[in-house]
């Protein structure tokens, strides 16, 4: 049974199926009427007993990273049905609050900068993280740490991350290869010890966050093609922070869309996405066993 997906606008109900019927006289006619706009207005998480969990997707739109976002929400909606799971939609954090985040067993930060958030919204993610309310798993752009757009920096998410400012990247975009360091990580199950990622711009930060949090593949530098001066040393690419009770994942990679092409990033992410929502197995489709949100 294919999972259920709904878009979440800006004043916080949901997009719903809306019948026009024409006003008849017979009693009948208008309670099945009332019946179907019930059940069409139903949540989406609710339609189908068969979900593994519930995803709130949080995707920036209308940037320099728009094809990516379009090809990878159209790939979570094909992830979502093979693997059954609910997927809500959302484009800005202005409905985040702790009753809200309570809905959702892992929160997908799909390439959405860590600013542009209110007070609340901020208490409220640091609290689902801290406590362990459900899940994260953050991509490419939610590391864009610093001062940018009028926004200071978040110095939570910074912490979050492993005390790390954004400073470059390599706006060519090079070819790298990814090496694994923990292969057993659940994320990092079934990916060979290295792979490569084309059309990529690695961002590179002030600090190296390896003291700060578990490290679970990097990138060889001297594999770009062509090669690039901006540089990092010891480059971490997709690591956790095991200090919050949430299982948590940052994925460096997320900009082009022939990423979606790449059969480690697809397994990748994928792993992630199904461990931080809580599950228990990885490697099959369909209904799967799930637990609490602990590492």
């Amino acid at each position: 049974m294919a999972a259920a997906f709904s878009v979440v606008p800006a004043s916080g109900g949901r997009h719903v199926l809306k019948m026009k019927t024409k006003i008849l006289k017979a009693t009948a006619v208008i309670k099945w009427a009332a019946g179907f706009l019930a059940l069409a207005a139903f949540p989406a998480f609710a339609q189908d007993a068969t979900n593994r969990f519930h995803a709130l997707v949080l995707a920036e739109r209308g940037d320099q990273h728009e094809a990516f976002v379009v090809a990878a929400l159209e790939w979570l909606k094909g992830m979502a049905a093979r693997d059954h799971f609910a997927m809500d939609i959302v484009e800005n954090p202005n409905q985040f609050n702790k009753a809200f985040l309570a809905r959702y067993q892992v929160l997908i930060q799909l390439n959405y900068p860590p600013y542009r958030w209110s007070d609340e919204a901020k208490a409220a993610f640091q609290d689902y993280i801290e406590q362990g309310k459900g899940g994260w798993v953050g991509l490419h752009h939610a590391t864009l740490l610093g001062e940018f757009d009028g926004y200071p920096i978040w110095p939570w998410f910074s912490d979050f991350m492993g005390g790390i400012r954004f400073k470059s990247y390599i706006a060519k975009r090079v070819a790298g290869t990814v090496v694994v360091e923990d292969a057993a990580h659940p994320c990092l199950e079934g990916l060979p010890a290295t792979f490569v990622v084309k059309e990529e711009e690695w961002y590179t930060y002030d600090k190296d966050p390896r003291p700060n949090v578990h490290v679970l593949a990097h990138v060889d530098e001297s594999s770009y093609q062509p090669l690039s001066d901006i540089k990092m040393g010891d480059h971490p690419v997709i690591w956790t922070n095991e200090k919050m009770k949430a299982r948590n994942i940052y994925i460096l990679m997320g900009h082009h869309p022939s990423l979606f092409a790449n059969d480690a990033y697809k397994t990748l992410l994928r792993n992630a996405i199904l461990w931080a929502g809580g599950d228990k197995v990885l490697n099959k489709s369909g209904a799967g066993e799930t637990n609490s949100v602990t590492k």
